[in-house]
């Protein structure tokens, strides 16, 4: 199991190598502050609504929040 970070103008590039390849990803304002070129993203949804979507486009299952717990080795929030 990997995880790919991308940050600034790469996120998106990355996010789309780690998902085809079978990878884990990540994605936020914390890594890149821009939607698009020029264009600030609103929201930290905003930037993950737009990688399930890419997932789903290239076939792949999101993990549910229970699923990515389990992933990462996390408990549940008390």
């Amino acid at each position: 199991m990997y995880n790919v970070s991308g940050i600034g103008k790469c996120q998106r590039a990355m996010n789309t190598m780690s998902i085809l390849m079978g990878g884990h990803v990540r994605t936020g304002l914390e890594d890149n502050v821009f939607y698009t070129r020029g264009v600030l993203a609103t929201t930290n949804a905003q930037l993950v609504e737009r990688v399930v979507r890419l997932a789903r486009e290239l076939g792949r299952e999101i993990a549910s929040t229970k699923e990515a717990r389990e992933i990462l080795g996390i408990g549940a929030i008390q």
